[in-house]
């Protein structure tokens, strides 16, 4: 049976699942004990389980990350809470240099299953330095698995799946998301990591998109069904490994592609995905692949340019009539 639950209480029941199911698992980071987490994630958890598996930490980000990485090369389960993404530029050096690189550096003797979460990308009027999506860097470093999630169902789901996972995951969330409702089953269920997922079909464009982008990806197939044009929108939800196999049918189907996202256009996701579909499927496109991205520069604070700065539902729409009339 499912109920309607918001993103921050499915990530919240993922963990407290996990952590029931295993002990090795535990959760660590600023604010995510005493204070219930900065959005309200981990709330209740520390009566729970307790303040040895329900961590507290300076802010210091290097750090914690740092030992929650040796903790996971000794036989435990971390789940790495950062405040924003931002933050975590701080321990890139664990992530890239130590997390990803264990497993073949030691010959596939000392692996590193752990869990790096938390929100990323803009959240209104929070200036440069908190604005940032970093899909696109972490889905750069072989090593990683990166989920990008945009709903309650799929965000249990996976979270579930990176705790299990045996690689460290990089797991991005969504601060203007965590109040967002969806219908989540009660009992358990798992969504494997590397399967996009088709979140409305359709037959005359595919719009590819992620995390909040999503939004204005299915608001856009909305209007645009106004007007006739059935849009097929596809939600990669995972980033790396990427589903390319979905993402191919789809274009196969409708001839068209459009990709929604949150990142700077140089060197994306987007530009990624338009050069593999140009490369195995370009016989069956009846337009350039098209891309809507975030502004190449960073975010402002005033809140005319911030909407000028991110994809919105009007630009896609007629980005997507464009590509209904143009010719290869």
């Amino acid at each position: 049976m499912a109920r309607s639950i918001a993103l921050r209480e499915a990530l919240r029941e993922a963990m407290q699942e996990e952590m029931r199911r295993d002990e090795r698992v535990f959760l660590m980071g600023e604010e995510v004990a005493e204070y219930n987490g900065a959005y309200k994630v981990s709330q209740g958890m520390l009566d729970e389980f307790g303040p040895k598996r329900i961590i507290d930490t300076p802010i210091a980000e290097l750090g914690f990350a740092a030992i929650a990485v040796g903790a996971a090369q000794n036989g435990l389960r971390p789940i790495v809470e950062f405040m924003t993404w931002n933050f975590a530029v701080l321990p890139l050096d664990q992530i890239l240099n130590t997390a990803s690189k264990m497993l073949a550096m030691s010959g596939g003797q000392v692996g590193c299953p752990i869990v790096f979460r938390g929100p990323g990308g803009s959240a209104g009027q929070l200036g440069a330095q908190h604005s940032t999506a970093f899909e696109s860097l972490y889905a750069n470093i072989p090593g990683l698995k990166v989920i990008s999630t945009a709903n309650p169902y799929d965000a249990k789901g996976l979270l579930k799946s990176a705790i299990r996972d045996n690689d460290p995951v990089v797991f991005m969330e969504c601060e203007v998301m965590y109040g967002d409702k969806g219908e989540v089953p009660e009992e358990e269920y798992l969504i494997p990591i590397g399967k996009a997922d088709i979140k409305r079909p359709g037959t005359d464009v595919t719009i590819v998109s992620f995390n909040k982008m999503m939004r204005v990806a299915m608001n856009a197939a909305v209007e645009l069904e106004k007007e006739g044009i059935s849009a097929e929108v596809i939600d990669l939800r995972t980033i790396r490994p990427l589903d390319w196999h979905t993402i191919l049918e789809s274009v196969k189907k409708t001839n068209r592609l459009v990709i929604v996202e949150e990142q700077w256009p140089f060197a994306s996701i987007s530009s990624e995905i338009a050069y593999r579909i140009q490369k195995e499927a370009f016989d069956y496109l009846d337009a350039p692949v098209r891309r809507i991205t975030a502004a190449d520069a960073p975010m402002h604070y005033a809140p005319n340019l911030v909407a000028l700065y991110l994809p919105d539902v009007a630009r896609t729409v007629k980005l997507v009539k464009e590509v209904m009339y143009l010719k290869k």
